[in-house]
């Protein structure tokens, strides 16, 4: 009787481990669409620009600013998110970006000139900066250390996702010419985001920061599971919330503090100057200097999203399982052979048919390159690296780098090909792209498998970035 009863207490303890995960899963899953609006608006640009170039009259310049106002907007965003996920929490942060992204999106729809569209960009601009700074930051809270990379890599999937979505919606309107469409439907997927966010549950560590404890175990239980590694999971994180200063104080007292939040600035700004949203802004401009036509390099700009998509896939699969850095290697090193190939492929000795191939093969070696690295790895590392009472600061600073640098390139890149030409542009980001891979060599640590309070507790003790984790090899999760 007491085997059958032990037997069956070890079944139904499986169960609820079960149903937990797929919890998990599902609260990351929804937060994720925060990406799914973010790959929204970066890919509705590169079909709308044209149109509206040609009906407001548009310079480079205007152009440029048109592109980059989403990003000055998301710049200014993620202080706000990090003040509001601070106070209110992950869970209201979230409805705050998607109420303010559902706003933009139809205010860029109805605007009446290019002041109108600037502003609307500007304020989509704030709902993505608080989304990008929120939802890595909340998945990465509630996922276990065994799936933690594969459920903040999901976020990324979503942004590719959108991406695609959006090429393929601004191909089937250029056939009508209207980019107030392109922008008015991206609001949809927004509001879904809204009405999502409602059902997910709190971050366990804020709750334990706020001094919850007893919401924050009940989280965790619904999170992971009724058992031991809850109760464990919980102390860990007491322990480091003892852990002197935070923010600014923080990063005054601690060397060590501003080390993890330079080291997540660099890789933000090392994501944005691999050039791929020069790619995903400027796609049909890119394709059309190879030859084709109007409708042809929007739905090969579709084929590139497709390859985006695809990649992002494989590196859900392979991010705890291969481990961070040698994906971020391996897939600079694949960026820098596309751009490469994007920068002979407009050379003088190359024929026009070759061109074309070199032009359409660089563009998806370069994206899948990204989409399989740096696009969601880099996302991982920055929600992982930094200690739980700087939390907020570090993954600021670091999001912040990010929509500054996308600013910077997204506004240059047309004055840079005027000053460069397009071969040059490209050879450009493949040096930058070889440079790197040495940064990540040097600097980079491997988290793959490490719990967050680990990672933080060997961070914080001065660790060597590249040691870190590797006094005990971490067995690859599953996923």
């Amino acid at each position: 009787m007491t085997l059958y009863g032990e037997i069956d207490a070890a079944d139904a303890g499986r169960v609820r481990a079960a149903a937990a995960r797929g919890r998990a899963g599902l609260a990351s899953g929804l937060a994720a669409v925060a990406g799914l609006m973010f790959g929204l608006d970066i890919g509705v640009i590169s079909g709308a620009l044209g149109p509206i170039a040609r009906q407001y009259h548009a310079s480079h310049l205007q152009q440029e600013w048109i592109v980059a106002a989403m990003m000055l907007g998301a710049a200014l965003g993620v202080p706000v998110a990090a003040r509001l996920s601070f106070g209110w929490g992950r869970k209201r942060t979230l409805l705050t970006g998607a109420a303010l992204f559902v706003a933009g999106s139809l205010s860029c729809a109805l605007a009446g000139s290019l002041a109108g569209l600037v502003a609307g960009r500007v304020v989509m601009g704030l709902a993505v900066g608080i989304s990008t700074f929120t939802a890595p930051l909340y998945i990465a809270e509630i996922a276990d250390s065994g799936h933690r990379g594969a459920m903040v890599s999901i976020y990324q999937l979503m942004i590719t996702i959108g991406i695609m979505a959006a090429f393929v919606s601004n191909a089937l309107f250029s056939y009508f010419d209207t980019w107030r469409w392109m922008f008015g439907i991206t609001a949809f997927p927004g509001i879904v985001f809204l009405i999502g966010v409602a059902f997910l549950p709190a971050s366990p560590r804020w709750l334990m920061m706020h001094g919850q404890r007893e919401a924050a175990r009940r989280a965790l239980e619904e999170l992971r599971g009724q058992g031991r590694s809850v109760a464990r999971e919980l102390r860990e994180i007491d322990a480091r919330l003892h852990a002197r200063g935070s923010g600014w104080a923080l990063l005054r007292a601690d060397r060590n503090f501003r080390r993890t939040v330079l080291l997540g600035v660099m890789l933000q700004a090392v994501q944005q100057f691999t050039g791929m949203n020069v790619v995903m802004y400027y796609a049909p401009r890119i394709l059309g200097l190879a030859g084709l036509g109007d409708h042809a390099r929007l739905w090969g700009t579709v084929s590139v999203g497709a390859v985006n998509v695809a990649a992002t896939f494989l590196a859900i699969g392979l991010v705890d399982r291969w481990g961070r850095r040698p994906m971020l290697i391996c897939g600079l090193v694949v960026m820098s052979i596309g751009m490469a190939l994007l920068g002979y492929s407009p050379s003088a000795e190359v024929r026009e048919v070759t061109a074309r191939v070199l032009a359409v093969g660089g563009l998806a070696c370069f994206v899948a390159g990204f989409a399989f690295s740096a696009g969601p790895v880099i996302w991982v590392l920055c929600a992982e690296i930094q200690p739980l009472r700087g939390r907020e600061f570090g993954v600021a600073c670091s999001t912040v780098t990010n929509w500054v640098a996308n600013m910077i390139v997204g506004a240059s890149f047309l004055t840079l090909t005027d000053r460069l030409g397009l071969s040059g542009a490209f050879w450009l980001y493949a040096g930058l792209n070889a440079l790197f891979v040495l940064l990540v060599a040097r600097f980079v640590p491997e988290t793959r498998g490490l719990t967050l309070e680990r990672i933080e507790r060997e961070l914080t003790a001065g660790v060597r970035l590249r040691d870190v984790g590797r006094a005990t090899p971490a067995a690859p999760g599953g996923i």
